[in-house]
């Protein structure tokens, strides 16, 4: 017998995730979701973890309730770890008691996960402070939806002083704002709706009772919303933290590995974007080709690095074969500064580092302090384009080059979150090839592309895809640029 996780995952904004959550769904083997997750949740989830999408689109229900508990009595009964993440909280207007009493029923072992529920951390995107010492001392979260009808006592709520949250209630919006009126609320009390809060499409129309059905109307915003009525909407400007970020609004899909995209991601959700990991490109270590080198890696004069793959993998093998580094006599060169800092994290400081992230460069850099008879190492992906290596051996006889890992096409388990993306950064010329494999070529055309250098750019080039190319050839480059790139 299996168990069961209903596991609560915020309201959009993946770093709202709880530790706990991380840490649970890493060892789930099946996983339900449906539409009101986060679009990047899966990532936490290990590569052999089975996936079953619960729909849940309004008005269009691919599953109902019951099968839902169906499913994960079936999948726990299996044997399964089972985890059913849930938007928000699972017990504020989630049914997650429904689920657990259908597990109860059927003696599954279960654990329950809290999550930051959305009437809190919504409103704090917008800018509204759900409480306000001196202007909301209580707040009130009512589901504007039911399967049985509303079933609200708005003679109680219109005399309420503290703070109005309707969740799920976009659709009646209208008969609502029409209630609380017809019980004594004034009809100037302030109110906002906030669409997809803490995401990077989050909208907000704020007025009050009086114009805010026209107000949405005119803004076409659409569910899934949160209404909130009270007077803590008037602090929404002064307290727009979030939607002052200077890339609000802009999710960017960046295609690296996923060990090469944590800084890249981290800077950009600094910067307010909504950041979509396409892992288009996956590492697979051929460390074992250096076994027939490493009895002589003392007699090069130089190693040069091509990619921060390239040092890590390199060092964790003389870390595994216990070879001593002092033992390395060469000069230690490399293309790019995030090669660099890979190499200063390992103690080590460069010769040379290309100026440029092209191989070429690093050449014409090097080319002056070689000398024919010396030994070079090159230890690269066996994708790496030759021109390094043929100018290397125009001008020095002993050139190895070690194939040290393969750059295979990652694995996407889910497609759906690409539409959200406004701007993709392409950072070789894999990453090109492998998301045209993932997304398809059309849907990567209606996108804003961004290569990180020319010869990303030529490999976009000849698939008829344009993009804008880095200034600066690096991940430093693009995030330098990045802001202007994101106004055009």
């Amino acid at each position: 017998m299996g168990r069961v996780y209903i596991i609560g995952t915020g309201p959009g904004d993946e770093e709202l995730l709880t530790v706990k959550a991380v840490e649970t769904l890493k060892k789930c083997t099946a996983v339900l979701y449906d539409r009101l997750v986060s679009n990047n949740i899966l990532n936490y989830v290990s590569d052999k973890c089975k996936i079953y999408y619960c729909g849940k689109e309004p008005g269009s229900h691919y599953k109902t309730q019951e099968e839902i508990n169906e499913s994960l009595v079936k999948l726990a009964k299996k044997g399964h770890v089972v985890g059913r993440i849930k938007g928000g909280d699972p017990y504020v207007f989630g049914r997650g008691g429904e689920e657990v009493l259908a597990l109860k029923e059927n003696s599954i072992d279960y654990e329950v996960i809290p999550g930051i529920t959305s009437p809190i951390a919504v409103l704090n995107y917008a800018g509204i402070p759900i409480t306000h010492r001196g202007i909301a001392q209580s707040f009130h979260v009512v589901t504007g939806m039911s399967s049985k009808g509303l079933n609200i006592n708005f003679e109680a709520l219109s005399k309420e002083t503290g703070t109005l949250v309707f969740m799920m209630g976009f659709a009646k919006l209208e008969f609502i704002k029409e209630n609380l009126v017809k019980n004594g609320k004034d009809i100037n009390t302030p109110a906002a709706v906030i669409m997809r809060g803490t995401c990077s499409k989050q909208k907000k129309v704020v007025g009050t009772l009086k114009n805010i059905c026209e107000k949405v109307k005119e803004s076409q915003i659409k569910s899934p919303c949160i209404i909130v009525i009270g007077d803590v909407v008037k602090l929404n400007e002064k307290l727009n933290w979030y939607e002052e970020k200077p890339l609000f609004g802009k999710n960017i899909c960046i295609t690296r590995s996923k060990s090469q995209s944590t800084n890249l991601k981290a800077n950009l959700k600094e910067l307010g974007a909504e950041v979509t990991p396409f892992y288009s490109i996956d590492i697979k270590s051929t460390e074992n080709n250096l076994d027939l080198y490493r009895d002589k890696l003392n007699s090069y004069d130089h190693i040069i690095f091509t990619s921060t793959n390239s040092v890590n993998i390199f060092f964790d093998y003389l870390k595994k074969n216990k070879y001593d580094v002092r033992q390395i006599k060469a000069k230690i060169s490399c293309v790019g500064k995030a090669t660099s800092n890979a190499l200063n994290d390992r103690g080590i400081y460069s010769f040379a580092i290309a100026r440029e992230f092209t191989g070429e460069n690093l050449f014409e850099v090097l080319k002056d302090d070689i000398k024919e008879d010396e030994k070079i190492m090159l230890p690269l992906s066996s994708l790496s384009k030759e021109n390094l290596y043929n100018n290397l051996k125009s001008v020095c006889k002993n050139v190895d080059r070690v194939f040290i890992y393969d750059t295979v096409c990652g694995s996407v388990k889910d497609t759906r979150p690409f539409e959200e993306v406004d701007i993709i950064f392409f950072t070789s010329p894999s990453t090109v090839k492998n998301m045209i494999e993932i997304v398809g070529i059309e849907k990567i055309r209606e996108k804003e592309c961004i290569a990180i250098g020319p010869i990303t750019n030529d490999a976009l080039k000849e698939v008829g895809i344009k993009a804008r190319v880095c200034k600066k050839h690096s991940e430093e480059g693009f995030l330098n640029e990045i802001i202007d790139f994101a106004k055009l």
